[in-house]
């Protein structure tokens, strides 16, 4: 089977400066989680696998296809860190909308509704709700298509930890039905969630293993320790 994302020799210079260079990857099903310090090239990474970042050399491929082609639009789900949905309409509305450009039904809007917990928000507009709600707007957007990648960037940062748990469990759940997730995060507790991580400082991946080799690999006691000590190795 081949893997869902083929990156070969991406190169990424945004303002003159070389974001990533000449990164060689691939993904599979499951959960892959990005962690790394701001700065380090994680939404520049997540950007390329979804077609909306210029890139200066590489090639990146999702689902055998060359990324950014009409063919990906309905198979990809992206989730940035700013809320990318309307302001002035309101969460019915919203959603209804982008089922509609996604030629999904009213059945989809009800279970992206049911899956990110905002029955009691739907006739509230959403420049009116609070930041963690407006995320789990874009999320149920993101997931009208039953993506087969789903691409989140911070997905939990704002939500209160039961609504993080649950938002885990859906995303196990979306991955046990054979799609591929990738989950950047600056909360280390998160990183044991995931199936693979990729540490990355400074646009280069220091560490691609299993949450277990990783702390394994370093004999640190916790995720956060094991990341600095491979911080410190790299340098």
């Amino acid at each position: 089977m081949h893997p869902t994302v083929e990156v070969s020799g991406l190169t990424v210079v945004r303002g003159g400066r070389t974001v990533l260079d000449g990164l060689d990857l691939s993904i599979g099903t499951g959960i892959t989680g990005l962690l790394g310090p701001s700065g380090s090239g994680k939404t520049t990474l997540m950007r390329s696998l979804v077609g909306v970042q210029r890139v200066a050399a590489g090639s990146v491929r999702v689902l055998g296809e060359e990324v950014g082609t009409p063919g990906l639009r309905s198979r990809t789900g992206y989730v940035t860190q700013a809320a990318s949905v309307y302001d002035d309409l309101n969460v019915r509305e919203n959603l209804r909308f982008f089922a509609a450009v996604l030629g999904r039904g009213e059945e989809d809007v009800a279970r992206v509704v049911a899956q990110v917990d905002l029955s009691e928000q739907l006739e509230q507009v959403v420049g009116r709700l609070s930041g963690g709600q407006r995320s789990r707007v874009s999320l149920a957007t993101a997931l009208l298509g039953r993506p087969d990648l789903l691409v989140l960037d911070e997905p939990t940062v704002g939500l209160d930890p039961v609504l993080r748990e649950r938002l885990w469990d859906l995303f196990h759940s979306i991955a046990s039905d054979g799609a591929t997730l990738m989950v950047s995060s600056h909360v280390m507790d998160e990183a044991t969630r995931c199936d693979r991580l990729l540490l990355m400082r400074e646009g280069r991946i220091i560490a691609d293993a299993s949450p277990a080799e990783i702390l394994r690999r370093t004999g640190a006691p916790d995720m956060e320790r094991a990341f600095l000590h491979l911080v410190e190795q790299s340098r």
